[in-house]
């Protein structure tokens, strides 16, 4: 009877070590590039682009185990929102069509990040969860989730692609990065218990040293150096009041909220729970904070991920102590430059081959949130308008609306803003349920 038990507990003991390892590297791979593309942007110091990567690390492991314990209390990773990633490397890249400097486009984006954070915490604190979730109501969620789902799928698409200086595509690291997807989904789908659950895993160090065995000649750019690191408060500009980056930053930095609506009743459905006003306000909260603080160190503000659910839906592995361990672990490397360092040697081709396989999970996730639901041939327009809208915008250029005012721009060609914008006016100012009825009468 010992021995049974001893050898259960030794079976949890591995699986919970490969669950942290898992995270760690998931966790990692959403994060790495954003603070390293945003410091490119605003042309910053290699030493200072190496501070924003160490302390992205740490407070991205230290918000994901502070979210899991007193936020919304899901193994949800808590990381840079996308949606506003995209918005400061489109205002960086128009500094010289706004005829500003970047120090000035930086201050008025630290601004606009302060003032949309001091807004979301006085959510928290005077109970306005009901307003917001009237605002992101389940049809927009859904709109959101169909979107959010091909912005990722597209983005992963793109960079398991190795494109050359020629601007072509790089045949080789591009085929072995197809194959990855293919040896990934067949570990996910052919594979026993414990190994679909770490196809992951699996899938990111297995294609990493496959990777180094066939292209080493070809030399992998690193994500950073493990030198010396510049610790400067606010790198990107001292807070100003450059007011149209502030109004663009501040609208952005509001509809970063469809995020948390959307991650927790997410999150709701796979752990089949319901979260309360507390869990909602507790999100809220630390999303702010670590907002914040993040702010005086360039970060791109936080958000719960939408995406941790098609993560969890490929792992299977739902158990929180193994998404402690890895944003510890993740945390732990921000504070050691050689092993960050080693980790931001993992090709990048590699890590987006991997990931488009846990987010394919993702459109899974986006259509159950419909529950089940029908459309007529008049109530499917606010489903696929604001969705197929979207869905447009991301593939069209963003140099088409050159012609439009700059501080536009960032809005009009984000399709993810533009379809959530489109449907939350879509449910506000239409009566879906008299469509319907109108279509049970006719029956």
């Amino acid at each position: 009877m010992e021995s049974g038990v001893g050898s259960m507990n030794k079976r949890f003991g591995t699986v919970t070590i490969f669950s942290s390892v898992q995270w760690l590297f998931f966790i990692f791979a959403n994060t790495v590039m954003i603070p390293i593309s945003v410091g490119a942007v605003f042309q910053l110091p290699s030493e200072t682009i190496a501070m924003m990567l160490r302390v992205s690390l740490v407070f991205t492991g230290l918000a994901s185990i502070f979210q899991g314990w007193a936020g919304h209390r899901y193994p949800l990773m808590e990381g840079h929102s996308g949606l506003l990633w995209g918005v400061i490397l489109n205002l960086g890249l128009s500094a010289s069509s706004l005829g500003m400097s970047f120090t000035q486009i930086g201050g008025g984006i630290a601004t606009g990040v302060l003032l949309a954070s001091a807004v979301t915490l006085i959510l928290a604190a005077f109970n306005g969860i009901s307003l917001l979730k009237s605002i992101f109501n389940p049809m927009v969620m859904s709109v959101y989730l169909f979107l959010l789902t091909f912005q990722l799928i597209f983005i992963f698409f793109k960079g398991m692609m190795k494109v050359s200086d020629q601007g072509t595509i790089d045949v080789p690291i591009t085929l072995y990065s197809f194959a990855l997807v293919i040896f990934v989904s067949l570990l996910k789908l052919k594979g026993n218990g414990i190994i679909s659950n770490f196809s992951i895993l699996i899938g990111l160090l297995g294609g990493w040293i496959g990777y180094d065995l066939l292209f080493m000649s070809e030399g992998q750019q690193g994500a950073a150096s493990a030198g010396e690191v510049s610790f400067t408060l606010f790198p990107l500009g001292q807070p100003n009041l450059e007011v149209g980056i502030i109004a663009v930053t501040f609208f952005a930095g509001l509809m970063n909220l469809s995020n948390t609506v959307a991650s927790i009743s997410s999150a709701d459905t796979l752990f089949k729970k319901e979260s309360g006003k507390r869990e909602y306000r507790g999100s809220i909260f630390f999303t702010a904070v670590f907002t914040v603080i993040g702010s005086g160190f360039g970060l791109v503000p936080f958000t719960p991920f939408t995406s941790s659910i098609g993560f969890l839906q490929s792992t299977r592995i739902l158990m929180k102590t193994p998404f402690f361990l890895g944003g510890a672990l993740l945390a732990v490397i921000g504070m050691i430059p050689p092993l960050g360092s080693w980790l931001a040697g993992m090709p990048v081709t590699v890590g987006n081959a991997v990931l488009f396989v846990a987010y394919l999970q993702l459109f899974g996730t986006a259509f159950n949130s419909l529950n089940g639901k029908t459309f007529n041939s008049d109530t499917i327009f606010r489903l696929a308008a604001p969705v197929l809208i979207g869905i447009s915008l991301m593939n069209t250029p963003a140099a088409l609306f050159a012609d439009l005012p700059v501080l536009i721009q960032p809005f009009i060609s984000n399709g993810l803003i533009m379809g959530v914008l489109i449907s939350i006016l879509m449910e506000k100012m239409v009566n879906w349920s008299a469509f319907e009825q109108f279509e049970l009468k006719n029956n």
